[in-house]
């Protein structure tokens, strides 16, 4: 038997998943931009970059739970617009700044900051504004669509932000990437967003924790953000520790480490193209399985290394990484939509978001660890960790799902 055909996208959707692509890559060529503008351009060192990244991680911390609030309160399309436009502002005031020659650490991180806030409530508001937009049955389609426009920025950006500043410039990048911002504000103007009933005004502290309450105590979210929260960990526990393990035990040159880090990347692209066909083919429990059962593979593949150095092995596991994980996005992202309440969806995303929280954990357990013990512990320890959160979904009901739960509406007496 056939699968049904991949149904077709509305328009104003279309404008939502272009709109997506342009700030998507404008964050990505920003973020490539800066590090190198603070390196060439202002000469700092290893310490001070690693205040720029953190100034240029903060706000995802700092300002998911705001942004929830907000884009349950009024337009997400609106939120979405203005955060464009105010990230937009920043990257041509760094312009600006570079071309008058007074750009300095200090103003190039707080422009940074700015400009990631604008990235953090953009990236709150789309995937509440996503099923106004287009119907139960278009869901999957729609968030593999938004998902892939973020692949092929993050898998392009920062090579196409240093490929910039190198040929012509740190102040054109920046430019360049102003210009990809505005563009998606211009195609969100062209978006028609349904009106919401008007949300009664609470204290915002109560609003927060009704849309935790909601997450932690939902039969099916609850064991996602914890599996998420997993492998964040995980993840970036392998990451801290793979370039220097790459080149002492795998020997691979600068050119080799990239190459292989690139299969990430690749893996990525690969899982969002056929993200609606494999939805198609499989229960719609079993795709969400596969993205935490795959990330455990991919680091087996990778603590395999240790024994067997062989570089391929290690392109095959940041494949893995890449390409099991975004069908966990997508199908995670889907059923989120599904059972939340309209009215709860932008805190439910802003709450998804602070999983992003458990990075810096896991890059900082990779400091430790591999500090005290190697890098191949680290890479056994993320394997373990990886087992972890595997075992947390695959215990869950999420995984015995037949099909794609029916959207829920608002509450009776709301």
């Amino acid at each position: 038997m056939s699968p049904d055909p991949i149904p077709r996208l509305p328009a104003t959707f279309n404008r939502l998943a272009w709109s997506n692509l342009a700030a998507q890559s404008a964050e990505q060529i920003a973020l490539a931009a800066a590090p190198i503008v603070a390196v060439l351009l202002l000469g700092v060192g290893e310490g001070q970059t690693g205040l720029l990244q953190t100034a240029l991680t903060l706000p995802f911390i700092l300002f998911a739970i705001p942004a929830g609030l907000l884009a349950d309160r009024i337009s997400r399309r609106w939120v979405m617009a203005a955060s464009e436009a105010l990230r937009a502002a920043a990257l041509a005031a760094t312009l600006l700044l570079i071309w008058l020659g007074a750009i300095t650490l200090p103003l190039l991180s707080l422009l940074g900051f700015v400009a990631v806030c604008g990235t953090v409530a953009y990236s709150v508001a789309a995937p509440a504004l996503v099923p106004s937009l287009v119907n139960s049955e278009q869901l999957p389609a729609a968030n593999a669509r938004i998902e892939l426009a973020r692949t092929v920025a993050f898998a392009s950006g920062p090579a196409l932000g240093g490929v910039l500043v190198g040929w012509v410039g740190a102040a054109p990048a920046f430019g360049f990437a102003a210009a990809l911002s505005v563009m998606a504000v211009v195609l969100l103007s062209g978006i028609y967003e349904p009106a919401r009933a008007p949300a009664p005004r609470r204290h915002p502290l109560q609003e927060i924790r009704e849309g935790a309450a909601f997450v932690l105590q939902h039969a099916l979210l609850r064991p996602v953000f914890i599996t998420q929260f997993i492998f964040n960990t995980a993840s970036f526990l392998l990451l801290a520790v793979f370039v220097p393990y790459a080149v002492r035990h795998l020997g691979l040159s600068a050119t080799g480490v990239g190459v292989t880090l690139a299969m990430y990347g690749v893996g990525m692209v690969v899982g969002a193209l056929s993200a609606t066909r494999v939805m198609q083919r499989l229960a719609f429990g079993t795709v969400i399985g596969l993205g935490p059962v795959t990330g455990f593979i991919a680091a087996a593949v990778m603590a395999l290394t240790t024994i067997i150095p062989a570089a391929w092995l290690a392109g095959l596991s940041f494949f893995l990484l890449g390409a099991g994980p975004i069908l966990w996005v997508i199908s995670t992202t889907t059923l989120r939509q599904s059972v939340t309440p309209p009215s709860l969806l932008g805190r439910v995303s802003a709450i998804n978001i602070m999983s992003y929280g458990a990075r810096p954990l896991g890059s900082a357990l990779g400091a430790i660890v591999g500090g005290l013990y190697g890098a191949e512990a680290c890479l056994y320890l993320a394997a373990a960790i990886f087992a972890v959160q595997a075992l947390v979904i695959l215990l869950s009901p999420a995984v015995s799902l037949a099909r794609q739960p029916e959207m829920v509406g608002e509450p009776a007496g709301c």
